[in-house]
C-alpha cells in the first residue's frame, strides 16, 4: 500500500482558480429605508418589495452609511404592541426599531467563509460593507446559487486521473474478503 501524498499540482487541480467572494455574488440593488421612516411605512415597504428585512441607511453623497437592519419580526413586534396597547408615544420609526450594529462582511470574503458564518449564526442575509458604506447584501440563496455553480465547475474540470484505480486490484479484492 502506498501513502497518499498530494503534490502542489494535485491541490491546484482540486479547485477552480478563482473562489467566488461576496463582491461577486451580492445583490447590489438593495431596497433601503431612511431612519425617519415611520412604523406603518416600514411595514408597507417590506410588503411592497416582498422582502423580509431592509437595511436602514443614512445617505451621504453617493454613499449609503449602514445604521442598522429592520426585519419583519421587528415590525410584527411593534405593530402588535401598538395595536394591543394603543399607539406608542413617541411614534415608532425605523431608527427606534432597527437592530443596531449588524454583523457585516467585507466584499472580499470568500464563499466558504460566508457559508461558515451563515450556518454558525443562522443568518438569512448579510450586509456587504466597505468601511460604513453599504455595497450590497448576500443572501443564503445567493450563496447556494454561487456554491452550486462553483461545484459544477469544480466537478467538471478536476482531474479524474489524479488517483487512477487499478481495476485488477479491485477485482481481486472480492476473493480476499472471504479468507
Amino acid at each position: 500500500m502506498t501513502d497518499f501524498n498530494p503534490s502542489a499540482k494535485d491541490t491546484e487541480a482540486a479547485h477552480p482558480k478563482e473562489t467566488p467572494c461576496a463582491r461577486d455574488i451580492m445583490t447590489r440593488h438593495v431596497h433601503t429605508l431612511e431612519p425617519e421612516t415611520d412604523l406603518y411605512d416600514v411595514a408597507k415597504f417590506l410588503l411592497k418589495h416582498e422582502i423580509s428585512n431592509a437595511p436602514v441607511v443614512r445617505k451621504e453623497g453617493n454613499k449609503r452609511i449602514l445604521l442598522g437592519f429592520i426585519s419583519e419580526e421587528d415590525c410584527l413586534d411593534h405593530l402588535a404592541n401598538g395595536v394591543f396597547y394603543g399607539n406608542p408615544a413617541p411614534p415608532q420609526r425605523a431608527e427606534t426599531m432597527m437592530r443596531r450594529h449588524p454583523v457585516c462582511i467585507g466584499p472580499d470574503e470568500d464563499v466558504f467563509t460566508l457559508t461558515s458564518i451563515f450556518i454558525s449564526h443562522h443568518y438569512r442575509h448579510l450586509p456587504v460593507v466597505e468601511g460604513e458604506n453599504l455595497l450590497g447584501i448576500v443572501s443564503r440563496r445567493d450563496l447556494i446559487r454561487s456554491l452550486d455553480r462553483y461545484y459544477q465547475e469544480w466537478s467538471s474540470t478536476r482531474s479524474r486521473d489524479r488517483f487512477p484505480v487499478d481495476l485488477r486490484k479491485v477485482a481481486n479484492m472480492r476473493f480476499v474478503a472471504g479468507r
